[in-house]
């Protein structure tokens, strides 16, 4: 569960820290006075979308630490280690988000700094918030297939990953195939450019890094004369008349003289002068043999530069490299051999989209079966929540209908015509329902209202937090639309799931206030010229003043107050019979 919360410089919040416990949490207050900035914190804490806009005005940065306390056996420590965040399951998680005037973002979690993408992949499994955007998603025909595949995860999620692999294969054959019959008469234009490309290259007879060696050649070719006279010359004054090696030899021969009567001084430079003279006259013979193999062939140097010239034609036509250019050839080569035998590639193409197909048919037609069985089951489990939510007379159906093709050839042949394969199979789920009875099966958007909406998302979200096991379950005006019984139904659900997660709801109502386990008012305080936020945890009495406001407006009557407490006497006698 939530911890505690700390949020600095948000909107106009400066600094609060709350403590929270286990249980319902409410969080009311007058309009504006900055309830849903505390919800805005959490989705920043989770990976929700950062802005400027959200940090106080003249701070720099604004601030948010969560701390969450987590059983040791839940998916959040896996997700954690496959991130490579280090985290302890037996010690408390702090997650840390900050927002810079600039809008840039940085998250830490235990200290460790994450992105935003790892942010939420920990935060999937830490909070889950309804507000109002989700609240609409119900209406979207094309979102109830991700709500019935999560209810049935377990059910059928080898079915479908077996169908999206198969789906893969069978995209990248369709396109293949298209891509292939659709560029066929452009091809055989290309035919004889191709031919006429790949024989020019092979016919060159390429060698990978060849015009280095040919460019060396060529330099020693074009400067024979000059390395010839050169070398001829060094070699001269190391080995000629007079030479240098000669005055070396008869110095050395001076030095043997003496070299015996100072051998400590004389000797170590007698050896070294010796070293000196073999290794000269060494480099003096291998001047003589380069001097006499300097070669001077004109036609040689005609050749390489042909030759040099044609590979820099070729560089120009195909490439920046002879890797590059043989690379082109090879490329080609294996579209000309597609081109040529177009035909044969089409038909083996067919073949293996034929099988495919099939196998694709298969796997839809089996996940299609999985789904109308969970569906059912769905859509009995959702009446029985709607009958504690004061919905009881309410008809609830998850139809599972094939998506019709706009050709036969779109997908898959059934008795009743065609139906079109998706990523997701070839099902179309929607929920329906029938408010009254004797009234027909309808979508959701035509009849429900927003009451009615509130009271269904709930329904559902009651039966999710049994299933995905997230400790955190935030309702933003999840009451919106309802009142009286259905105003009380909706807060002794709210008050039944949060036995088994921590559950926080902003609202409006004295009645889903009154069965809080903690009560938190959210108001505004005007100091000097700046606004400021308070959080204040209400005792028994704040909380009967605060349920009296709620009942009564402006003004708190002694009729009221009464009512109030009433109220809440009401809700302890409620809550503890759950």
């Amino acid at each position: 569960m939530l911890t505690e919360l700390s949020i600095r410089n948000l909107a106009v919040i400066e600094y609060v820290h709350i403590g929270f416990k286990s249980g319902f949490h409410v969080l009311t207050g007058e309009t504006g006075a900055g309830k849903s900035i505390i919800i805005d914190a959490l989705s920043l804490i989770v990976g929700g979308r950062g802005s400027s806009e959200l940090v106080r005005y003249g701070s720099e940065k604004a601030e948010i630490e969560a701390v969450f306390e987590v059983e040791e056996d839940h998916p959040v420590w896996e997700t954690l280690t496959q991130l490579g965040i280090e985290a302890a399951a037996e010690e408390q998680l702090l997650i840390r988000r900050e927002v810079t005037a600039n809008g840039k973002s940085s998250s830490r979690i235990n200290g460790q700094l994450v992105n935003l993408t790892m942010l939420r992949e920990v935060g999937r499994w830490l909070v889950n918030i309804h507000g109002q955007h989700e609240h609409q998603s119900l209406l979207k025909s094309d979102e109830h297939i991700h709500w019935l595949d999560t209810y049935g995860e377990k059910e059928i999620a080898a079915s479908l990953q077996a169908y999206r692999a198969s789906y893969d294969r069978y995209t990248k054959l369709r396109k293949e195939l298209k891509s292939l019959v659709e560029t066929s008469k452009q091809s055989l234009q290309m035919l004889d450019l191709y031919r006429f490309q790949v024989d020019e290259i092979a016919a060159a007879s390429l060698k990978e890094g060849e015009e280095i060696g040919l460019a060396e050649e060529k330099s020693k070719l074009a400067n024979a004369e000059k390395l010839y006279k050169n070398v001829a010359a060094s070699y001269d004054t190391l080995y000629g008349n007079n030479s240098g090696l000669d005055s070396i030899g008869k110095s050395i021969a001076r030095i043997q003289d003496v070299a015996s009567i100072d051998k400590t001084g004389i000797a170590p430079l007698l050896e070294q002068m010796q070293n000196a003279f073999y290794q000269l006259e060494d480099a003096a013979y291998q001047l003589r043999d380069y001097r006499d193999e300097v070669e001077f062939n004109p036609e040689r140097l005609d050749e390489i530069e042909l030759r040099l010239d044609l590979i820099a034609s070729l560089r120009r036509k195909y490439g920046d490299t002879i890797t590059e250019i043989l690379a082109y050839s090879d490329k080609i080569s294996g579209e000309l051999a597609t081109i040529e035998n177009k035909d044969e590639i089409i038909q083996k193409l067919q073949d293996k989209l034929a099988a495919e197909t099939s196998q694709l048919a298969k796997a839809a037609l089996d996940l299609s079966k999985r789904r109308s069985k969970i569906a059912g089951r769905l859509a009995q489990e959702i009446e029985t929540e709607l009958r504690d939510l004061h919905m009881e007379r309410t008809q609830f159906r998850v139809q599972v209908a094939h998506i019709e093709a706009a050709n036969a050839q779109a997908g898959l042949a059934l008795d009743n015509g065609s139906v079109k394969f998706t990523r997701d199979g070839i099902d179309q789920v929607e929920f329906l329902m029938a408010p009254n009875p004797g009234e027909p099966l309808r979508g959701l958007s035509k009849i429900a209202s927003g009451g009615e909406l509130s009271r269904i998302m709930l329904a559902m979200k009651s039966i999710f937090a049994r299933l995905d096991r997230i400790p955190v379950l935030i309702f933003d005006e999840v009451d919106t639309g309802v009142s009286g019984r259905a105003a009380q139904a909706i807060a002794e659900k709210l008050s039944v799931l949060s036995v088994s997660c921590q559950v926080f709801s902003i609202t409006h109502l004295p009645q889903v206030a009154c069965m809080a386990d903690v009560h938190f008012y959210i108001h505004k305080e005007v100091e000097g010229e700046r606004t400021y936020t308070r959080v204040t945890d209400l005792s028994r009495r704040g909380r009967v003043e605060e349920l009296a406001r709620m009942l009564g407006g402006v003004e708190v009557t002694e009729t009221t107050l009464h009512h109030a407490q009433e109220m809440l006497a009401l809700a302890d006698e409620q809550k503890s019979r759950n």
